[in-house]
């Protein structure tokens, strides 16, 4: 049974007060099933780059049917150009997983590492996939997306 409360959530459980910071983002969790991740969770140490392949891997080990869009890294301003003429839009999470599942309409992932906060153009983009029915999740570490996508497989 989803929350009545938006679904968009920072997975941040060492930190968790119930202040709301802004429409759809509280530091609190807002799915009311049981998910009890341990608190301890550590902080994913090493690039960015290497946290998503071990989450790719894991998404391809479970078989979800999902995509990763490179919008990151520098680029020359000719080749930004090129992109951003073919499409492709800032802030778009880097884990897009297209199963459906407990009733949302798909699974958005961010991840950070360190002391990396989302942006104001991804913080944009995760509000309007919440409006969307989307589940919207940034996790630290790899333990915090394991436990957030098994549940959302219910591999509990």
């Amino acid at each position: 049974m989803k929350s009545p409360i938006s679904p968009f959530f920072w997975v941040r459980f060492a930190k968790v007060t119930a202040k709301k910071i802004m429409p759809g983002i509280f530091f609190e969790m807002l799915i009311q099933e049981p998910i009890k991740p341990n608190p301890d969770f550590k902080k994913y140490v090493g690039t960015e780059d290497n946290f998503q392949k071990a989450v790719a891997r894991y998404l391809d080990t479970i078989g979800a049917f999902w995509f990763h869009c490179p919008n990151g890294g520098s680029r020359n301003a000719i080749e930004a150009s090129k992109l951003k003429g073919m499409g492709v839009k800032a802030g778009i999470p880097d884990c897009m997983v297209l199963d459906q599942r407990r009733g949302y309409s798909g699974l958005a992932i961010e991840l950070k590492v360190g002391y990396n906060k989302p942006s104001e153009s991804q913080m944009e983009v995760m509000d309007k996939l919440v409006h969307k029915n989307w589940l919207v999740i940034v996790c630290w570490s790899l333990d915090e997306v394991i436990t957030m996508i098994d549940w959302y497989y219910e591999n509990q």
